[in-house]
C-alpha cells in the first residue's frame, strides 16, 4: 500500500471544535451552552435552571445505557443533523453515573474504577470524534497542593487515572475564571493558557491568554469565522 504524505497546512477545524471547560460550581459553565451554535444538551446535573429562558433542547443522562444511546443518536440519526453543537454537562457527573453502575456490579471497587475509566475513555472519544459538530464538555474543578504548598486547579473526574488523562483528549482545555473587579463585581473569562497553577491549553494557537466567556466567539476565532 502506498504511503500518502500530507501537509499540516491542510489541517483545519472542519469537523468542529472540541473543547472542555472546567470551573467551580456557579462559575457559569452551564450558561456558556447558550453561546454555542444550535446546541443539544446531554445533562447529568439537573442544573439547567440558569438557561431556562433559552429554551434549549436536552437529553437527560441518568444511566450508562442512556449515555450510549445518546452517543449512537449523535453519531447516526437524522434528527442529530439539525444540531451544530453537542454539550455534555457535565462530564464529571456523567462519569459518576457510570461509576455508580460499575460499583453496583463489581466485587472489587478497584475493578469499578478501571471499568469506569474504560467506558468513559471510549465515550469521550466517541463524542470528541463526532464529524462536523462542535462538542463542549463541562467539568468540575479539582484542587490539589504541590510540594511547595501552591494550590493547583485541574478538571475533576472520579479516579486519579481518569482525572490525569482527561486533558489529553481535547485540543482546547479552558478554565472558567471568576475574579472580582475593583468595585467587587465578578468578572468571568475563559483562560486558554496555563499559568502553572490552572491547567489550560490551546492547540490551535489562535486564542489569547484570556477570552470572553462566549463559545461562539472562541469557535469563530479558531476556525477563522467558518
Amino acid at each position: 500500500m502506498a504511503i500518502k504524505i500530507k501537509s499540516t497546512a491542510g489541517v483545519t477545524a472542519a469537523n468542529g471544535v472540541k473543547m472542555c471547560v472546567y470551573g467551580a460550581a456557579g462559575s457559569g459553565k452551564t450558561t456558556l451552552i447558550r453561546t454555542l451554535p444550535r446546541p443539544i444538551i446531554l445533562s447529568a446535573e439537573g442544573g439547567l435552571l440558569s438557561i431556562q429562558d433559552a429554551d434549549l433542547p436536552y437529553i437527560e443522562i441518568d444511566s450508562m445505557d442512556r449515555l450510549k444511546e445518546a452517543l449512537a443518536w449523535a453519531q447516526g440519526s437524522e434528527e442529530a443533523l439539525g444540531f451544530e453543537s453537542v454539550a455534555l454537562d457535565s462530564i464529571s457527573e456523567i462519569a459518576e453515573v457510570v461509576l455508580a453502575k460499575e460499583k453496583a456490579e463489581a466485587k472489587d471497587p478497584r475493578q469499578a474504577y478501571g471499568a469506569m475509566q474504560d467506558v468513559m475513555g471510549s465515550v469521550i472519544r466517541g463524542f470528541r470524534d463526532l464529524k462536523k459538530k462542535h462538542v463542549y464538555f463541562s467539568a468540575k474543578v479539582e484542587k490539589s497542593q504541590d510540594e511547595m504548598g501552591r494550590v493547583l486547579y485541574a478538571p475533576s473526574m472520579p479516579g486519579n487515572k481518569m482525572a490525569q488523562s482527561l486533558p489529553f483528549y481535547f485540543d482546547e482545555l479552558l478554565a472558567m475564571r471568576v475574579e472580582l473587579d475593583g468595585d467587587g463585581n465578578p468578572q468571568r473569562a475563559l483562560m486558554a493558557q496555563s499559568d502553572g497553577l490552572w491547567q489550560a491549553k490551546d492547540r490551535s494557537g489562535k486564542l489569547r491568554g484570556f477570552e470572553s466567556p462566549d463559545l461562539g466567539t472562541v469557535i469563530r476565532t479558531i476556525t477563522g469565522g467558518a
